[in-house]
């Protein structure tokens, strides 16, 4: 991973040219790595003057071992994998209200685990955790503690367990299994000769491939499936691939699936000659809660997505000051 991290290197970029250039994190998904979608990939972001920087495959056990799936989807697995339940901010009335008890005798009670240490707690597989997270939620034994964060009363043979974000497992699973892989692709191009929006939208397409755009890569990949060797047909989960929202994504993005260090990275660069800190930007790049407005608090993600890459800076570095 070195290699291609060094590829994102902004040391070859003048620095008058880099606010000028967007760069992104793109991935084909598991579901979808083969031979055809990768050629197709490649030409289809070539061909719309999109520049690969670096490409290769990480493996299911290194996204296992190393977490990075879950620091991908850093909000709902910090709570399913990423830390334990009594690391976690639970509105007790919220889970009270739910399972009839306060939550510190939950915990106290051994019975409360995330997802990750609840399969082994049970003994059960990511899929088999799936079905009785499910069997909870049809049962009503499901409380929403806030976004992307939930709470089960789940049951395994003669075991009744608290597990917290239950959901993430199987979705972890598809990107963790021994034999499967994502196939990157580090890039970057013209900002004025392609937007982030038209990035997203009409060159990647949007998140339910069926509603793509036909020539889109989600597109292509979802209405000729069975050529490109996949083994069923896309859905908004398995959509093919998967592309950073925006600048800072793409660099929160490289720093974890490639190690890509912020003062060498091409958008990182910038944010730390703007005056950024360092641990502000890392902190930020799992995408918390943070003001974004006067009394007003939001995804730090969401606030900039499908922002070129200098409006993206100037938004990042006002809301650096509000803080």
């Amino acid at each position: 991973m070195g290699a291609a991290a060094s590829a994102n290197s902004a040391a070859d970029v003048s620095a008058e040219d880099l606010p000028k250039i967007n760069a992104a994190f793109v991935f084909i998904k598991p579901h979808a790595v083969t031979d055809k979608v990768k050629e197709l990939a490649k030409k289809g972001l070539e061909d719309k003057g999109i520049k690969i920087l670096a490409e290769g495959s990480l493996t299911g056990e290194v996204i296992d071992e190393k977490k990075l799936i879950d620091n991908h989807y850093y909000a709902i697995a910090a709570k399913a994998t990423i830390k334990k339940p009594n690391e976690l901010n639970v509105p007790n009335d919220k889970f009270k209200a739910k399972f009839g008890l306060d939550w510190q005798e939950a915990l106290d009670s051994g019975k409360v685990f995330n997802a990750l240490d609840g399969c082994k707690e049970f003994g059960i597989t990511a899929t088999e955790m799936d079905a009785a997270w499910t069997a909870a939620k049809d049962a009503d034994k499901l409380v929403k503690l806030g976004g992307g964060f939930y709470c089960g009363s789940l049951t395994s043979g003669d075991k009744e367990l608290y597990i917290m974000n239950g959901f993430f497992m199987a979705m972890r699973s598809k990107f963790t299994e021994p034999g499967t892989q994502i196939y990157y692709y580090s890039v970057a191009w013209d900002a004025s000769a392609l937007s982030w929006a038209d990035f997203r939208g009409k060159v990647l397409g949007p998140t339910d491939p069926a509603s793509a755009p036909a020539d889109s890569l989600r597109g292509t990949i979802f209405k000729d499936w069975e050529a490109l060797g996949l083994k069923a047909q896309p859905n908004t989960g398995d959509n093919g691939m998967h592309a950073s929202a925006s600048p800072f994504e793409g660099l929160a993005e490289r720093n974890n699936w490639l190690g890509a260090a912020v003062a060498e990275d091409l958008f990182g660069k910038q944010l730390l000659a703007a005056g950024m800190a360092e641990a502000t930007i890392k902190d930020w790049s799992v995408d918390p809660q943070v003001t974004i407005a006067e009394g007003k608090k939001g995804s730090i993600f969401d606030a900039v997505e499908d922002q070129n890459v200098a409006d993206c800076l100037q938004k990042l570095v006002e809301l650096s000051k509000i803080q």
